[in-house]
């Protein structure tokens, strides 16, 4: 135990763990898009973040209101764009292809 009371041991990466157990592959790209599409979003609680995972690449598929489609992806496309360099380098610190596709 440290001066403040917290254990020594207690690893502080963010780390989601599936209920049995098991490490969720692309947990830190989840929380990043699932994060900045809700600032985005004027209804975040309509946004929805899911995953496919295939051969180590995984791809987050955000879902949300169809008048909140715009402000996801931008003039020109370019919040889109900044969203998925942002999922590509959190996947990068996990070791994970990420990759960002928008659905309707």
């Amino acid at each position: 135990m440290t001066d403040a009371g917290v254990p020594r041991d207690v690893d502080d990466d963010y780390d989601e763990i599936a209920p049995e157990g098991n490490r969720i592959v692309g947990a830190r790209a989840r929380a990043v898009v699932e994060h900045v599409a809700r600032a985005i979003a004027q209804d975040p609680d309509a946004v929805e973040v899911d995953i496919e995972e295939r051969d180590g690449e995984v791809r987050l598929l955000v879902r949300t209101n169809p008048s909140d489609m715009g402000r996801l992806i931008g003039k020109r496309g370019r919040v889109i764009q900044a969203l998925r360099q942002l999922t590509r380098a959190a996947g990068a610190s996990e070791g994970i292809k990420a990759n960002v596709d928008v659905l309707e």
